[in-house]
């Protein structure tokens, strides 16, 4: 099974997207967006927030409009035959974000793993697509969790991520309790509050790293640690190499996938 996964910038304003012979699932990372969608008799508005995931049929133009810059993880899916991927606008599956950001990390190291690898995550995406998202799918049954405030919550996540968030100002943002909070966000999420946040911290400093338009300690400052060394601790434990290391990987491999990207539009 073969899945192509690429990165992708938006500015402000309109994409147009012609029809595709195959699915693309869009995942959406980083800050809020509020996002209109159009894909053939199907539109949506509404904010896009860290997380959510656009499946695109095959066959099926899409215009999008956004507000901000937006910010996607994009896996070309291989057609199934016989099989209809079916529309969906703005879902939350845990389990499709987690090899979506996988299959990222490995491109963004330049493919180390070969292509067994990610071969094997594509298949895993297809599967999953197939059981959940097609013609064929039984409907999901959603138990627990913290139901449609987990929007609200992970905005506010991303639009404070350089403030010194507490359980209380989350719960208040969702209207619950504390001790709710705590139970229902890891439910939906799959993290407890705080490794979710220092996770998206991280995220939001390679992010950072990557541009090289800031010093590594207004990095720090820009994304909630405390000091540069908290940021390159949090750094290292997530990512297992320094902040500096990072991003120097980071262009190599976007070096690398720059020059195979001529050569096959030369062949």
């Amino acid at each position: 099974m073969n899945a192509r996964v690429r990165f992708r910038t938006d500015p402000p304003g309109v994409v147009e997207v012609p029809p595709r012979d195959h699915p693309v699932i869009a995942i959406h990372v980083g800050p809020s967006v509020y996002i209109h969608c159009r894909r053939g008799p199907w539109s949506h508005s509404g904010l896009g927030v860290h997380g959510d995931i656009d499946i695109v049929p095959a066959g099926i133009p899409s215009r999008w409009e956004m507000k901000e810059t937006d910010r996607v993880i994009l896996i070309d899916v291989e057609n199934q035959p016989g099989v209809e991927i079916l529309n969906r606008f703005q879902i939350r599956d845990r389990f499709l974000e987690a090899l979506g950001r996988m299959m990222r990390t490995e491109m963004e190291a330049g493919y180390p793993n070969g292509r067994l690898y990610l071969d094997s995550l594509g298949s895993s995406v297809a599967e999953h697509l197939l059981a959940r998202y097609s013609s064929g799918a039984s409907p999901e049954l959603r138990k627990g969790g913290l139901g449609p405030q987990l929007k609200r919550v992970i905005a506010y996540v991303e639009d404070n991520l350089s403030q010194d968030l507490s359980l209380k100002q989350l719960a208040d943002v969702a209207g619950v309790s504390v001790s709710h909070i705590k139970t229902t966000f890891r439910e939906s999420v799959g993290l407890p509050v705080h490794q979710y946040v220092i996770e998206r911290r991280v995220d939001r400093a390679q992010m950072l790293l990557r541009e090289g338009k800031l010093p590594i300690s207004r990095i720090a400052a820009e994304t909630g640690f405390a000091h540069q060394s908290h940021l390159s601790y949090h750094v290292r434990r997530v990512l297992g190499v320094s902040p500096a290391e990072s991003a120097r990987r980071y262009r190599e491999a976007h070096r690398t996938i720059a020059v195979d990207d001529q050569r096959s539009a030369c062949s």
